[in-house]
């Protein structure tokens, strides 16, 4: 039976985890009316029905919660991307549905994803995104080759002096792909991006697997 410091700890979690969620929520919803730069923390509040200083126990200040709200997001995207495996070079149904929920997801929030990926965006979230995809990459690869998950992995770490080329390579092709769809207003359709990326990302994973 739980004491009642545990309950408190336990419901004060809850009530950190509602407001972080409110406040994600108020911004998204701004960053699709008008640039980042120009959102307030003051209307980020009263969009969300909280105050100033409730804001402030959180967060910095608007950037700070764009990052935060971001970096949550992509790290659920980046768990549902596709795994390369055996015979994949051409997509199946699912796998390609998979990679175009992905874009859709980003276009759902494209302007909160063009504000911070862009030439004047955060380093931080495109570092996270970087690292995050680069450590999915390398799992999957392992996986596909049967080996055991690497300790860690599932959370994103990832060590200094660990270069994994192939990876790296593709993580970064991955965010350049989305970031120039993103910020030239997704010209084409989520479905198009995935049947154009997944060959591309099959073909290293096979030339990773020889």
């Amino acid at each position: 039976m739980a004491t009642t410091k545990d309950s408190n700890t336990s419901s004060g979690d809850r009530r950190v985890r509602r407001t972080h969620a409110t406040l994600a929520r108020a911004l998204l919803e701004l960053v699709e009316e008008r640039e980042l730069s120009r959102i307030s923390v003051s209307d980020v509040a009263e969009r969300a029905g909280v105050s100033r200083s409730a804001f402030y126990d959180h967060y910095r200040d608007v950037h700070e919660l764009a990052e935060a709200a971001c970096t949550a997001m992509i790290d659920r995207l980046i768990r549902s991307l596709p795994s390369p495996g055996p015979g994949t070079a051409d997509p199946t149904d699912e796998v390609t549905q998979s990679l175009a929920e992905f874009f859709a997801a980003l276009a759902e929030h494209g302007g909160l994803y063009r504000s911070l990926l862009g030439p004047q965006g955060s380093p931080r979230v495109a570092d996270h995104i970087r690292r995050r995809v680069s450590v999915a990459v390398r799992e999957r690869v392992r996986q596909a080759a049967g080996e055991p998950p690497q300790a860690g992995a599932e959370g994103g770490a990832d060590r200094e002096d660990d270069l994994d080329v192939p990876a790296a390579f593709t993580a970064g092709a991955l965010i350049g792909v989305a970031t120039e769809w993103l910020t030239r207003g997704c010209p084409r359709s989520p479905a198009e991006m995935a049947a154009l990326t997944w060959p591309l990302f099959s073909a290293l994973h096979a030339a990773v697997m020889r």
